[in-house]
């Protein structure tokens, strides 16, 4: 980018601003240590409230959500009461409008109570629905999920599906491999994931509903969103930074590295980075899932499914494949910016962050603005500070 163009930002409208971020992704400072960068978009988070506040608030999710230069998230629909009519879905709405320090977008429940049986009030919700999900069950009777995609499409709204076969997953926590076999655990098979989005997306196929795949991880998971894909398919799919920077070989006997699906063997992960490569994955998506610190420390079998990853997917993912190579700066804003965007029908350009790429930091968990503190990246050292995340024309975060 012309300096020129750079030293006349003081002067430009907010407007005029985001044009010049649109038309060239990133935008240096006249100094060559800062950029700043489109408003980051995460499709996949959990902020538990209401029903959950201990995990995390709307306030203290979107917080980290600002710090990690995003300002736009779509939140699960887990929570108590589920977001299955517009009257539990009104009690997350007004939490947002009050302490929401950046986009908030709910996912409705596809079926009542989560449940996989009864279909929720999908025309009272759409109004206020980005999409619909039962995000960490999938919806295991085929007539039901049907159905919701016929509704869906009814409605112009998007099915997006956690995807796993109970029948497959045998009491499982960890990926079914050469840790688990090791270690004496008893493993989820990459079967129980791949086997019902074969299903989802012969039903996506009938239906003509468009469809989102959650937090891909298997290799088979890939290469059946690629071939569905090239048959016309209306889908596209996500998969989290954990899942492009490790696998079962850097497991350790930790809660902190457990999380659903789980981390899996090496050539799904290569599997993984291939289909950011060719674009078969569309984009990426944190799947933050907080929980307290108690539910966490009860090792690899007895924790909860779930880490954090809002406050340092960027650095991660800028430091393992975009200084090693692997990503262009630009392709890695597509994926974590445009592209989730565009899918879900959010605005293009809400905001920014400005951040130092080439200063490093150590991960610490005990200065997280999440109240979750759970990643298998703690201690180590990441390049990318955020200095600034601006939000429809608010600072929304500010380095101390």
């Amino acid at each position: 980018m012309e300096k020129e163009a750079v030293s006349s930002m003081a002067a430009m409208s907010v407007q005029e601003k985001h044009k010049l971020l649109s038309d060239n992704g990133a935008l240096f400072f006249d100094s060559p240590e800062y950029v700043v960068l489109p408003g980051f978009c995460d499709v996949h988070v959990h902020f538990r409230e209401p029903g959950f506040s201990y995990k995390e608030t709307i306030r203290t999710g979107s917080l980290a959500a600002a710090r990690g230069g995003y300002t736009a998230v779509c939140t699960m629909p887990n929570l108590k009461p589920v977001p299955d009519s517009p009257e539990n879905m009104r009690r997350q709405t007004e939490i947002i409008q009050k302490d929401a320090a950046i986009a908030v977008c709910p996912y409705a429940a596809i079926t009542v109570n989560e449940a996989g049986e009864e279909l929720s009030d999908m025309e009272g919700l759409a109004p206020d629905a980005v999409a619909f999900s039962d995000d960490g069950r999938g919806v295991q009777d085929e007539a039901v999920m049907e159905e919701a995609m016929l509704r869906a499409k009814a409605l112009g709204k998007m099915i997006v599906a956690h995807c796993e076969v109970n029948a497959l997953l045998r009491g499982g926590y960890i990926h079914d491999g050469l840790y688990a076999r090791a270690h004496g655990h008893r493993g989820i098979s990459s079967e129980s994931e791949y086997r019902q989005i074969e299903r989802d997306l012969s039903l996506a196929e009938k239906t003509g509903c468009a469809y989102h795949v959650c937090h891909v991880s298997a290799k088979e998971s890939v290469a059946r969103i690629r071939a569905a894909k090239k048959r016309g398919v209306n889908v596209t799919c996500e998969t989290a930074p954990h899942y492009l920077v490790l696998d079962e070989n850097n497991l350790e006997e930790d809660g902190r590295f457990k999380m659903n699906p789980p981390l899996r063997g090496k050539e799904d992960r290569e599997a993984l980075l291939e289909g950011i490569l060719d674009g078969t994955i569309d984009m990426i998506a944190t799947d933050h899932a907080p929980h307290s610190a108690e539910e966490k420390s009860r090792g690899l079998e007895k924790s909860a499914f779930g880490i954090v990853g809002l406050e340092t997917a960027f650095p991660l993912l800028y430091t393992r494949l975009v200084r090693t190579g692997i990503l262009t700066l630009d392709r890695l804003i597509e994926l974590l910016s445009s592209a989730p965007r565009r899918r879900f029908g959010l605005p293009p350009h809400d905001g920014f962050s400005v951040w130092k790429l080439e200063e490093s930091f150590k991960v610490d968990p005990e200065c997280f603005l999440s109240k979750g503190r759970a990643t298998p990246f703690a201690g180590m050292k990441l390049f990318g500070v955020n200095y600034l995340t601006v939000w429809n024309q608010k600072t929304v975060y500010r380095k101390t």
